[in-house]
């Protein structure tokens, strides 16, 4: 492939919503561009971007994959990204390190959940965005009926390029020169001049395409009011600085099963796409705060790692891109977060799973190296070390499970594996919950976790069942009482004694509030640490269920001791006794956590996310338009957790998809009668099991 400079390499993530041919686009980019010698088809299990045993089975995308093009003499990176909500992360991954995205619709099924989330994603991260209306194959496939929906969800920005006509949909018109096109079966294109009978149909859309030009500049809308000519060179110009500036979404058309429109569309990647040093400055971490500094080609090397695969054959592997400068193997970078050096010895350009070992990479170019031990995702490595580029936000995990091995004693190997997993999955969490003794796993969504079990099976060796987790519930009392607690015991020699008198209450604090007025000695001084410590060790279990005390007020007002046989631990075991006796008496109730929910969704779906949220016990504290979405508001709550469980299922059910929601703890609240005589009975039960 050689070595590109850095004015002729474009970085292109293909998005969009699942099932929509991101991948079918990348192999038909591939195979026109002789990248491979054949076309690699999904549901065959052998295109070069899903190359892992989980994708091929399932049949889609789960990671991002490389797969770096040559055309007219650009290297083109084709970054093919997952289309399923719960592998958002790599997206963001995809995303941060590329230059523009190609949004990837479905010609039949037109504008969906993921189409929105693309632009939305490329539009908040700042970079260049285009679309590509795939699977012309398809009797089904409308043109009109998508690109309508693409101007109504998008707006005039959606400018149309090349789309398709005739009644085979064998010919392509490109509105910038007003030519036609037809494509053979192997993707070759031939021009040919607009039959009579498209002509209607192509000033139609030409002059929405004059349209969504004109709106970038002052200049160019007033030659179209007025009706005066926008030539050729003013329309090309305007496309370009349209679609680096933002103001132009260009729509491009063809089938990535058939060929067709493949070669129009790398022909305007490499025409009008921007390069790495287009954009002229990177966002740098300086501080706490956020600021802009020059790219430049020939300066200082750094480079910024965006994703990490935890091989279990190859070990760890880094992707990069190439921020500043020149990356040659003879190089030694310091990481900025870690302070190791590393040594950049072996460099690959990745196409799939194949790695190919290359001296040195131009800047804005993206790599692979193995085995840098002290590098992780987001880390910055550079000459000096003193570069620290923006780092990937990824989204917060949502979906909470338990996680336990099928055998006995595999706990171990849970842990070992997870971890390995976390190294590459920034959106996966995993803790040790002691409280419930439960090991926990947290991720995006079911098919997000259900990955992660396959891959602990098939890459570490454990087999491991997801249940839901155990709610941690606390316990308080709601009056004051009176208790007593005496430990007395006497087997020859010294004795045991220790004697409390204990007035208990709620508490303003979060644990124990421990407080003594004893009068004169009768429990001296020096058992004041044994009875509060006697006390934190019995709060660990409630009286109504065992779990947690919480909010317990305690003043030591009396007792007795013994010169002779009182002891610390005398003293802490009659301050059990007390607890024992006395939080019985004092109302005890349980505690259920409630969390905070910010539901986003269509103004359409409001009535039925408010009954769901009611039928989970919720409160809807406010309803507000969400900024920046048209038609969409954001639904705010308060949920107890253990009406959760099953949020993410019943939200996607409710809204088709298009709904999102946050979920995070807010506080312990009183569970009502009924609730509480459950989760008690269940703990019973737990107890005896």
């Amino acid at each position: 492939m050689g070595q590109h400079s850095t004015k002729d390499i474009r970085n292109v993530c293909l998005l969009g919503h699942g099932g929509d041919g991101k991948t079918s686009l990348a192999e038909a980019m591939l195979y026109v561009t002789k990248g491979t010698d054949r076309l690699g088809k999904t549901p065959e299990g052998n295109t070069v971007c899903d190359y892992d045993p989980e994708e091929i089975k399932r049949g889609f995308s789960l990671s991002a994959s490389i797969a770096p093009i040559v055309w007219k003499n650009v290297k083109i990176n084709v970054i093919d990204t997952p289309g399923f909500l719960d592998f958002s992360g790599e997206v963001f991954q995809a995303i941060r390190v590329a230059g523009s995205a190609i949004i990837a619709v479905d010609a039949k099924s037109g504008v969906e959940v993921g189409t929105e989330l693309a632009w939305d994603y490329a539009t908040e991260a700042g970079i260049p965005k285009a679309f590509f209306i795939n699977k012309f194959d398809d009797p089904e496939a409308s043109f009109h009926r998508t690109f309508d929906a693409l101007r109504e969800t998008f707006g005039v920005s959606v400018c149309p390029v090349i789309i398709p006509a005739g009644a085979n949909r064998n010919i392509y018109l490109n509105l910038l020169d007003l030519k036609a096109f037809t494509f053979d079966d192997n993707g070759k294109c031939t021009e040919t001049e607009i039959p009579d009978d498209l002509k209607e149909r192509t000033e139609t859309y030409h002059t929405m395409f004059l349209e969504s030009i004109a709106e970038t500049s002052d200049e160019l809308m007033e030659k179209f009011f007025a009706e005066e000519e926008i030539t050729r060179a003013e329309a090309e110009k305007a496309l370009h600085d349209g679609l680096i500036a933002g103001s132009i979404a260009p729509v491009y058309c063809g089938s990535a099963l058939k060929l067709r429109g493949i070669t129009t569309l790398l022909d305007n990647i490499a025409d009008s796409f921007p390069s790495h040093v287009a954009k002229e400055t990177e966002k740098i971490i300086v501080g706490d705060s956020i600021e802009k500094t020059p790219i430049d080609e020939n300066g200082k090397t750094a480079i910024f790692v965006f994703k990490t695969i935890a091989d279990p054959f190859v070990g760890k592997m880094s992707f990069f891109k190439v921020m500043n400068g020149k990356l040659d193997n003879t190089m030694q970078l310091k990481n900025a977060e870690t302070g190791a050096v590393e040594k950049m010895a072996h460099i690959y350009t990745i196409r799939g799973k194949k790695q190919t070992e290359v001296d040195s990479l131009s800047c804005g170019d993206i790599g692979m190296i193995a085995k840098l031990s002290n590098t992780n995702t987001n880390d910055t490595l550079s000459v000096d070390g003193t570069v620290r580029y923006r780092k990937i936000a990824y989204p917060e995990p949502f979906l909470t499970m338990a996680i336990s091995p099928k055998a006995k004693g595999d706990e171990d190997k849970i842990a070992s594996g997870v971890n390995k997993l976390l190294e590459e999955d920034y959106t996966l969490r995993f803790e040790n919950n002691a409280e419930t003794k439960q090991l926990v796993i947290k991720g995006l969504g079911d098919i997000h976790l259900d990955t992660v079990v396959s891959k602990l099976k098939s890459r570490y060796g454990v087999s491991v069942d997801l249940t839901e987790p155990r709610i941690a519930y606390r316990e308080t009392i709601k009056k004051k009482v009176q208790a007593e607690g005496k430990h007395k015991k006497q087997s020859g020699g010294h004795g045991q004694y220790g004697h409390v008198r204990i007035e208990f209450g709620p508490g303003e604090a979060e644990g124990l509030t421990f407080t003594e007025s004893v009068v004169g000695g009768s429990v001296p001084k020096g058992f004041f640490p044994a009875v509060e410590k006697g006390l934190n060790e019995a709060m660990q279990k409630g009286v109504l269920a065992g779990f947690p005390m919480v909010n317990l007020a305690a003043n030591l007002y009396d007792g007795s001791y013994h010169d002779v046989d009182s002891s610390e631990m005398a003293f802490k075991l009659a301050a059990s006794l007390a607890y024992k006796d006395g939080i019985p008496k004092a109302a005890p109730v349980i505690l259920e956590p409630v969390g905070s929910l910010k539901v986003k969704i269509p103004d359409s779906m409001m009535g039925d996310v408010i009954g769901d949220i009611n039928k989970r016990r919720g409160r809807v504290m406010g309803m507000n338009a969400m900024e920046g979405k048209k038609g969409y508001q954001i639904v705010e709550a308060e949920v107890p957790s253990a009406e959760m469980a099953d949020y993410t299922v019943a939200l996607r059910a409710i809204s088709g998809g298009k709904g999102s929601f946050t979920f995070y703890f807010e506080r312990y609240e009183e569970a009502p009668g009924p609730v509480a005589q459950k989760i008690i009975e269940e703990a019973k039960k737990n107890e005896e099991a």
